[in-house]
């Protein structure tokens, strides 16, 4: 069910927009959990990243306020595709385990004082990297980004209902096609093998994800490039 059946999201135009509604999030008081989906290929890690690194150069990293818990870390492993016929497929909602990644966060929603380790995901080796993120209990804000936060399947909005706010990262087709192809190529693809791999798999999952922006709080476009973290 569409968590927002009547709304329209509200824009966010630039970085400056961005890093105010993240400052602002962070100065509610409790933990909340921000949510930032979008295709592939928009900008996603790159904007986590970069307001991860704003916000602790603004308020300081003792005791950490800011932390990551990135969906990418639920990719199923390889062996795990190929027994299920699924390898051509990586990237598609089914290569993840989302049953995973909604129990991370609701754990995380949860508060508690222990410290919680989650997941990221390694384009060199191809595979997840357990326990890459800590998030100790001071932690207040947690960004969460991946391609299906928006979808309305029962699994996949488990995952949204846990995150408090949710942006839609907007990116032009021919952009992302073009860092697409870039990125598989740098993965070890040939030119033709990375353009057929993201004309077939990854621009039907760029179209999926974009029909779901309109369950976002905030529609968020940025340049093509974010300048280097501080």
């Amino acid at each position: 069910m569409d968590p927002r059946p009547s709304a329209r999201p509200a824009n966010l135009i630039g970085r400056a927009a961005a890093l105010a509604r993240a400052q602002t999030l962070l100065a509610t008081g409790g933990r909340v959990l921000l949510g930032i989906a979008g295709p592939p290929g928009a900008g996603k890690s790159t904007l986590a990243d970069w307001l991860a690194a704003q916000l602790a150069a603004r308020h300081g990293t003792d005791p950490r306020l800011v932390a990551q818990a990135p969906m990418d870390g639920f990719h199923l492993p390889n062996a795990t595709l190929a027994r299920l016929g699924l390898a051509d497929r990586k990237g598609a909602p089914e290569t993840f385990d989302v049953a995973g990644y909604a129990a991370l966060l609701t754990r995380l929603r949860a508060g508690g004082p222990e410290e919680v380790a989650a997941p990221s995901f390694s384009r060199v080796h191809d595979a997840a990297v357990p326990g890459a993120h800590r998030i100790p209990a001071s932690v207040r804000l947690v960004i969460c980004e991946g391609n299906y936060l928006l979808l309305d399947d029962a699994a996949w909005a488990q995952v949204r209902a846990c995150c408090d706010e949710t942006w839609f990262l907007r990116v032009e087709e021919k952009i992302a096609r073009t860092r697409l192809i870039a990125r598989q190529t740098t993965g070890g693809r040939s030119g033709a093998a990375a353009r057929t791999w993201v004309e077939e798999n990854d621009l039907n999952n760029l179209r999926l994800v974009d029909a779901t922006a309109r369950r976002a709080d905030y529609l968020l476009r940025l340049p093509p490039v974010l300048p280097p973290a501080p």
